[in-house]
């Protein structure tokens, strides 16, 4: 299903994610997220993923990354997609968990009343 989504025609936009991406130890999308990186060209040869409505809009972006929708997120290192809003939230424990420790993501997460026992 290719959705039209116009802020994909904003070139100012595209190439401020590029930039900032460019500059950014790890950046980071949630569902539909992943179609801006796309345009700006950042997906080339990545593990990626967005929310499961848009995997073939997101293949025609960005044909040269490898999209896969088995995973809730990907993580490359300087780059995570996540698949759609809830698994967003997993792709940011994870990265609480890179940043602060699989201690840190777990008291985040029980804070947050999310996950299982929750």
């Amino acid at each position: 299903m290719r959705k039209n989504i116009a802020i994909l025609g904003n070139t100012v936009f595209i190439e401020w994610i590029r930039t900032r991406s460019l500059q950014a130890d790890v950046t980071m999308s949630v569902c539909t997220g992943a179609l801006l990186l796309a345009r700006a060209g950042l997906l080339d040869g990545l593990r990626v993923t967005t929310h499961h409505e848009l995997l073939g809009t997101l293949r025609e972006l960005a044909p040269r990354a490898i999209v896969d929708p088995g995973a809730r997120y990907h993580d490359t290192g300087s780059l995570i997609t996540a698949a759609g809003i809830s698994a967003g939230i997993d792709s940011s424990l994870h990265r609480v968990a890179r940043l602060l420790g699989a201690e840190a993501s777990a008291e985040t997460a029980a804070y947050m009343e999310y996950g299982p026992g929750h």
